[in-house]
Order: C-alpha cells, then structure tokens, then sequence
C-alpha cells in the first residue's frame, strides 16, 4: 500500500526539528569534555588487578594526575602491581573501594621467609595505617639452641650467620618461653599478618604454613582525602591532584576544580547551542503547522484513529523505555523489580535471611555474579517510602569499612520498595553470642574486643558525619567470615543538624537498647547511641540477650542486671564462664576495664556518658595495654577496679572514679 503524499509530508517537522537539534547538540558532546577528565574517569588494569581508581596511578597505565603521591603502581603483566612505601616494595594483592582497604604483602618475603632484607615492616602512616585486624609476626634468624627445643621453627641460610636455625612468634599471643628471645638469635624482623591467619601458624609448625601466611598478606587503610572526594563524585566528577603541589583536584567536563563540578556544569555553552537549536527548528515547525492544519482538517475521519492508536503505541513504548533502562539516584545504582524478583527465586522463603527493622532480607545473586542481600520492606505506604528515601541518603554519601555497603536499589515508584547490600556471610553478632550458631569457647574474648572496637569505630565515624544511627544492637552489627564488622539497617538513622545539641522525636528503637533518657524526655542526641554501645558491650562480656522475659523480673534488661551486678561486686557472675576470667590475668583485667567503660555509657544522665570518639580511644587503649601479671598480683588489686571484682569492698581513695559515679548517679533504667 502506497502512503500518501500528504501524509509523508506530515513526518517532515519531526524531521526537520530532530535534525537541527543534532546539529547543534553534537557539538557541544564532541568539544566540552576537559582532556583530564577523560582520563581519569575511566577504570585501568594493572597485572592481576582490574578496575583500579583513584588514588592509584601507574606511570605506564594511569596518568599521575589521576592519583596522588605515594600511590604510585608499578604493572606487570599477569602478576600482582607492586607499590613502594617508605623504600619497601610490597605487592598489592587486592583494592577494597568501599572499605578503602589494601591488602598487601612484602616482595622479598613472598617466595620464602628467608630474606636478605633484615628490616620491620613500615608504612608511609601519613597515606596508610593498619586496620584493627593486623597483627605482628616476628621472625628470628641465625638462632642458636641453648638445650631447649622450639616448635615453630625452620631453616634459613642467612648471609654473615653460622646458625641456619630461625623460628617465629606472634607479638599478641606468645607460647615460647622467656629465655627464647632475640638474644639467642642474631637476626630478627617484624611482619604485620592478619589476626585470622594466627591460628593456623600455631595448629601447624611447618614452613608451608609460614610461607602460606605470608602470601595472605595484610590489609592497610589508604586514606586520600575520601570527604573531598565523595562530593566530587557525586557531582558528575572525577576524582584527581595537581602533581605539583599532589593537592585535590575535581576534574570536571569543561575545567577542573578544587572541590566539586558546577551543579549546572558547561550550562552556557550547553544551553547556548539548545537555543539555536530549538529556534532553527521553531521556524520549520511554524511552516509546517500551517500544512499540518490543512491536511487535519481534511483527512480527520481517515487517520485520526490509526493517529491515535500511534501516539498511544508511542507513549506507551517511550514510558517502557525510561523504565527498563539503567538510572541512579543519588548515585546509587536503580535496579527493576524483576531482576530483584529473579535474583531471590521469586522472594523464595528458603532464601529468607532474617526480618531487619522494617521489613524481610532475602540472600539473592544479581545478573553480575554478586552476591547480595535484598531488604523487601513491609508496607509501600508514604511513612516506609520515608524510611526508604531516608536509608538511601545516609548509605549513599557514607563510606566507612565497618559499614555495610548499599549497592543500589528499586525505583520508589516500582510495586514494592526494595533496598540492596552487600552480602555478609557469618550473620550477625547477636547469633554468635546467644543464637543459632553460639557455642562455647567459639568466640574468644579478642575476637570479642576486635568487634567491640570496629563497631565504636564505625559508630563514631557516623557521629563525625552528623549522623545518630538510632538501632545499635547486637542483630545490626554483622559479621564475615574474618569475624571484622558491618553495621547494618539504617532505617531509623537521623541526620543530626550541627546548630543544635538534640532532636525532640518520638521513641524509637529496640526495647533493652533505648537509652532512658530519650525513652522519657523525647531528646535524641549522639549520646543515644553510646547508651546502645554500652549494652551490646555488656552481651560481648556476658553472652547474655538485652532482654529475656524469663529472668528475675529485675534482670529483664540486661542493663539493670549489669548495673546490680557491679555495684555489688559480683562481676564475676555476668561474665561469659568461656571467656577465661578466672584462668587469665590478662583477660580478667580487660573485660574490668570494658566493664568499667560500660558502666559509663549505661548512665542515665547523658552527660555523664562518654561521646563516640572518647569510647573508641578507651577500648583501642585496653587492646593495647600491657597487663603485666608479675607487677600486679591479684591480691593487690588498683582502687579503678575494686567496685568490679568479686572480692569484698575495700577503703577506696576519695578520688575513686568509679565510686564517684556510683555514689553519684541513680541506676540506669532499663529501656523498653
């Protein structure tokens, strides 16, 4: 069938106007775009590792200005880059983006444990310092036996030695006797390794095990200015550093910047070449209107329906289109319902992970390979689209390697709101303590303080950004299989403004977890959290829920058992029989001390409480401190610590702290 003259001529002014419009817009595409910016917003590989950013340059793959100084990658091909810190070449076995995390491992250590190159282990701590899970691995070279055998050693030809004898312990737990130390030896170095590869190194004494554990590597945080960066990103730009002077640069389509790109970005020009367009083709548009109305008028009853069903076809095809193809909002990625539908075999309830605060997480796989846990909200009503927008604005700006990761979300106008996380294989804290995969002794008293201090410091971190996370409890706070720490489910979390000092809104929370203070006066400050941290610190000490019905009707909340139990002495009854408090000094003076500090934030009076930061310092300081068994007999117990133990009360000094805040303040309430 032949198609009108007349009708033909209708499709012009889509045609004339398309056309002008391309030929004004193209331009604009072809010639904005800064040379730098092009560059840099790309991903490159380097050897083994793919998809590297900033801060990471290679002189032979990556232009310096899309890195900083110190972040440096020497390629090689199909092997790990190698990256220089303070003179000593290690290899980069892994870039985590979103804990800002590498894990790395030294070059001449890599083949074998015998080295040429007798120095510790260094960092460059104003670019890197070690994350909380490192610990140190000393190895002793050119050994000599003194009557004694020594488990955990190997042989090492070292140059300018007679002995070929070496061995090694761990810093944290040694098992040698006293008399085995770096005297006997002529050699000795410090290597970081990772807490979870300590236990194989003690099971099995062998080289292979060594040089194993060695490979493994450690992981060290890189910080280059991440709260200038964000920002940047998260203005269409790209992330980068003026080489002279190694400061941040935001390199943007038309120029770089020193923070972020325009929000209106090239705008004149861009709108400069929209208007001509858009006047070249009203002028067409003009002309052919005129045609378009004779022609209407003339053949209305033969074409209008097929116009109709056209439009309609279009519309519906064009509404289509924006739906299913890919977006972001806020710089999150927007997946559609069916690929969260398929990735969960259809909400399978064999797939059901647990119920988060206001809905169902499912454990799915994306059409990508990930792994990942889909959060299905319970209600599609304006309060949980709230809640909704709310998570996705916090979880899209923070990054911090102790907070799960949002990877994207549903549109909040798809049939369900649907939010996406990384997945964390090992559950949740709350489950290792007092659930389904709690067993004795599986959960030792470090691991414990590891997690302890992780969670103070991703809570803090939250603090820092003007953020009160408002649910801190024990099934929030997610493990992996290294035991290192995720703090999830941020949908009660409240942006704090900076100008004032609390928030007046109604309750909100977990019951044994809601500090008193804002239970009854509705004034929710970062100080609510602390009262949270104190009652997860006192279920690591004791293994206890924050609440169980089927205790005395006064122990209901932990938190007033807690407080009994230390104002009469009876510390010993609270803590967790596994833990080794009555076999271990050292153990037995930290869980005092976390007692003591737990003691503080479960204070009803929030000013007495401690902030975020001053909870996280402490704790680092009792990881940290050296409890010296033969200086501090058990008898001769400090006045800090006698309100904690068992033993019966003692004249205390009148500067006593602890007294002081017990004679001082009534006993917290329990919150619930």
């Amino acid at each position: 069938m032949t198609m009108p003259t007349a009708h033909i001529f209708l499709r012009l002014p889509i045609l004339f106007i398309t056309f002008n419009l391309i030929t004004a817009l193209i331009p604009s595409a072809l010639c904005d775009d800064d040379a730098q910016y092009t560059e840099c917003r790309n991903t490159y590989d380097c050897g083994l590792l793919k998809n590297i950013t900033y801060p990471f340059w290679a002189a032979n793959g990556r232009p310096h200005h899309c890195g900083r100084e110190g972040y440096e990658l020497t390629c090689r091909d199909n092997e790990y880059p190698v990256i220089r810190i303070e003179e000593q070449d290690f290899l980069v076995l892994n870039i985590s983006r979103e804990g800002y995390t590498i894990t790395i491992a030294r070059v001449d250590l890599w083949d074998s444990p015998c080295t040429s190159r007798l120095i510790n282990t260094t960092l460059d701590y104003d670019h890197f310092a070690y994350v909380q899970a490192v610990r140190n691995l000393t190895l002793f070279y050119g050994c000599v036996l003194h009557n004694q055998s020594i488990p955990n050693n190997f042989t090492c030809k070292i140059e300018g030695t007679q002995n070929d004898l070496a061995f090694y312990i761990d810093d944290s737990i040694s098992r040698l006797n006293p008399l085995q130390n770096e005297t006997l030896c002529l050699h000795n170095i410090r290597v970081p390794i990772m807490w979870t590869d300590i236990d194989p190194l003690l099971e099995n004494y062998t080289m292979d095990v060594l040089e194993q554990v060695l490979k493994q590597g450690f992981r060290v945080e890189y910080n280059a200015d991440w709260k200038l960066c964000g920002p940047c990103m998260l203005s269409n730009g790209t992330c980068g550093s003026n080489i002279t002077t190694d400061s941040f640069l935001c390199f943007c389509e038309d120029h770089p910047y020193e923070k972020t790109c325009p929000s209106g970005g090239n705008s004149w020009n861009w709108e400069r070449k929209v208007v001509i367009g858009v006047c070249t083709s009203a002028a067409t548009v003009l002309i052919m209107s005129v045609v378009f109305f004779v022609y209407q008028r003339r053949n209305r009853k033969q074409y209008a329906p097929s116009s109709f069903v056209s439009r309609s076809i279009f519309s519906k095809q064009t509404s289509m289109d924006d739906m299913e193809k890919g977006s972001t909002y806020l710089g999150v990625h927007l997946f559609t319902y069916r690929e969260l539908e398929e990735a969960t075999n259809y909400f399978d309830s064999a797939k059901e992970l647990g119920d988060g605060g206001f809905g169902t997480v499912y454990h799915g796989n994306v059409r990508d390979g990930r792994a990942v846990a889909v959060k299905r909200l319970y209600e599609n009503n304006c309060k949980r689209v709230e809640q909704f927008m709310n998570e996705i604005e916090i979880l899209a700006r923070l990054r911090h390697q102790n907070l799960v990761l949002l990877y994207g979300c549903t549109s909040r106008h798809s049939r369900e709101l649907l939010l996406v996380y990384e997945y964390i294989p090992n559950g949740t804290l709350a489950e290792h303590l007092h659930g389904e995969k709690a067993k004795p002794g599986a959960l030792p008293w470090l691991t414990r303080m590891n997690i302890a201090i992780e969670t103070a410091s991703a809570l803090s971190y939250l603090h820092a950004s003007d953020i009160i996370h408002r649910d801190v409890k024990t099934t929030n706070i997610l493990l992996d299989n290294n035991f290192c720490v995720k703090v999830a489910d941020f949908g009660l979390s409240r942006l704090f403004p900076t100008d004032v000092t609390h928030i007046s809104t109604a309750p909100q929370g977990t019951p044994g977890y809601v500090d008193p203070e804002y239970n009854q006066c509705y004034q929710l400050t970062s100080k609510s959290d602390v009262y949270s941290f104190g009652v997860v610190m006192i279920e690591l000490i004791s293994s206890l829920p924050a609440v169980d019905i089927t205790r005395h009707r006064h122990e209901i909340n932990l938190s007033n058992m807690a407080i009994n139990k230390i104002q009469k002495h009876a510390l010993h009854e609270l803590v967790d029989t596994c833990l080794g408090f009555e076999s271990d000094y050292r153990i037995r003076k930290m869980i005092i001390a976390v007692a003591e500090l737990a003691f503080r934030c479960l204070q009803n009076d929030k000013e007495v409480r401690p902030s975020m930061p001053d909870v996280l310092d402490e704790l680092k300081r009792i990881q940290s401190k050296d409890f010296d068994k033969e200086k501090a007999e058990e008898i001769d117990i400090s006045a800090d610590d006698v309100v904690l133990l068992k033993s019966g009360p003692l004249p205390p000094p009148p500067d006593t702290l602890t007294l002081n805040w017990i004679s001082s303040s009534t006993t917290p309430n329990g919150s619930g």
